[in-house]
């Protein structure tokens, strides 16, 4: 027969709940280091950066072209 112990079943809960409190913490530390302001600001300046660079490089092409 299958019984539970309280053993067994105090060990299952808790490490239910472990298993449980890993998962949540880690979801929210992934979606503050995706969502963070910091890092978006960042991201939009390494944008603006990338756009002036392109321009150098395109300006760049044109001179060795001709």
């Amino acid at each position: 027969m299958l019984s539970a112990t309280p053993t067994n079943n105090t060990s299952f809960i808790r490490n239910y709940i472990i298993a449980a409190t890993t998962v949540m913490l880690m979801s929210v530390g992934v979606a503050d280091m995706f969502n963070n302001p910091q890092r978006i600001a960042q991201q939009e300046k390494l944008d603006g950066y990338g756009r002036y660079i392109g321009a150098g490089l395109v300006s760049y092409g044109k001179s060795l072209a001709r």
